[in-house]
Order: structure tokens, then sequence, then C-alpha cells
């Protein structure tokens, strides 16, 4: 079966017991043969944390959020200094990347799966009434073992395995000395194939073209008394020939009415 590679954000652990319950659900990955990637935590990386994280989930095919408490404020101001200040109270953040990353999931359409610890402020991409169902659950191993949970994590996998193999890399930083016809076919856009098959069309309709004009039809002597007939065989050259110069102007006309509808004339 292919690995299938599940990026999860999670913020870097504070208490023994947030690290027990990131440690469950990533167990619970790999027991449905899912494999967890986290930048900073299992997967690691030279480059800036933001091309780091691109690159990796260019390679996953879901991603699970796990927000856990980062920042806790006894008293706080909402809005403050405007006319709808409010009173904050025990008020519990979450790490920004979890928004970050689950913002770039969801612009690559990955599934997301979001758990929540409960208690958390829910604002952003956290909050319900989004795409995605939100789970706010406490950190307790039996909160994996619901009933909810299980079904959620069920659906969620069946979106990951209908994703298929992520997309291939495009041409952008690989050296196309060290890839093969495939790779280089594999990794181009749609319009740039367009572009390489009305070139091909060109240049297979050229050659046809000069091919029949090197080749003149053979002549034969007429019994006299008869007009000078062009034998069976030099009409069959003479045929050839305009059958592939014809041919060759519908190819590369085709080709090109995908791109240019407008404007196609037909041979002087």
């Amino acid at each position: 079966m292919e690995e299938k590679l599940i990026f999860v954000s999670v913020g870097a652990t504070a208490t023994a017991e947030q690290e027990s319950f990131v440690r469950l659900i990533e167990d619970r990955l790999r027991s449905e043969s899912l494999t967890p990637k986290t930048v900073g935590r299992n997967t690691f990386s030279a480059d800036a944390p933001l091309k780091a994280i691109t690159e990796l989930m260019e390679r996953c095919s879901g991603i699970v959020v796990i927000a856990l408490e980062r920042s806790y404020f006894p008293a706080g101001l909402d809005k403050r200094g405007g006319p709808r200040q409010a009173n904050l109270t025990d008020t519990r953040l979450p790490t920004p990347w979890n928004h970050i990353e689950a913002a770039m999931a969801y612009t690559k359409h990955l599934p997301l799966l979001v758990i929540v610890e409960a208690g958390l402020k829910a604002e952003g991409l956290l909050e319900s009434g989004y795409d995605w169902y939100v789970q706010t659950l406490p950190l307790e191993a039996i909160a994996l073992s619901s009933n909810e949970f299980n079904g959620v994590l069920a659906d969620w996998k069946d979106k990951v395995l209908a994703m298929g193999s992520p997309a291939k890399p495009r041409l952008q930083g690989l050296n196309p000395a060290e890839m093969s016809v495939l790779d280089l076919v594999g990794a181009l856009r749609p319009v740039q194939l367009w572009s390489v098959a009305i070139a091909l069309a060109g240049l297979l309709a050229g050659a046809f073209s000069l091919g029949a004009r090197l080749v003149p039809p053979s002549k034969e002597r007429t019994p006299p008394g008869q007009g000078a007939l062009l034998p069976a065989s030099g009409w069959g050259v003479v045929g050839s020939r305009l059958n592939v110069r014809t041919e060759g102007f519908l190819l590369v006309n085709q080709a090109a009415l995908a791109f240019d509808p407008v404007g196609i004339r037909a041979p002087m």
C-alpha cells in the first residue's frame, strides 16, 4: 500500500499532558496506515519555516490541526478603547501557526481534521462554521475513542484516500538533465503540453511537405498518337503529395484551434 503522509499542525508542547495527547493522535494515525509529519517535530529543514511547510504539504494527502493552549491571559480587554470594548477573563490561545497552516492546507484542497483543546478561545479558522468540522476535546485518551471522534476520523480518512497521490512537482527548481522524459512531460502544465503539441505538429507537417516536394513524380513516354498522360504511379505520388500537404495543414489547424479559434485561414 502506498504511504500516505499527513501534515500535522501542532506547536511545541508545554506540558506532559499536551505531549501525551499529541502522541496518542500520532499513534492513531499510524494505526490507520497514515504517517504524521510535522515541521520541527519529526521533519526538519534548513529552509525558512514557510518554505519548509509548503514543500512538506506538497507531499501530503491531508492535514490534522491540533490546537493546544500556547498563551494564557487571566484578564484583558477586547477591542480596547472602542464602543464595543469587552472584558476578557481566563483567555487561552493556541499558536498562530495553527491558523496559518490550516489556511495553507485549505487553499491546497487538503482534507482537514481539526481538533481543538477544550477551553481555547474559538476564533479564526478554529471556530465552527467553515468547510470542516471542529472537534473540541479534553486532553484525555478516552476522548479519542468516542463514537463522534471515530466517525469524523473515518469520514476524513475516506477523503484522504480519495485524494490519490500528491501532484508531481513542477519544473521550477528541478534539473531537467537529471529527469526522465516521463518526468519532464509529467511536470508540464496543460498549456505547456499544448504548446509542445503544436510545435511538434508544425514540424511534422513541414517535414512531410518538404519530402513531397523533394520526390518528383515519375515520367514515362506515351505511345504515339496519344496525349502526354501521367502514368498511374505518377498520379499516386502527386495524390500522396497533395494528401500530405492537406492533412498536415489540418493537423496544425486542429491543434492551434484550441488556443485561437479566430483567425485560422485556409492555405492559399
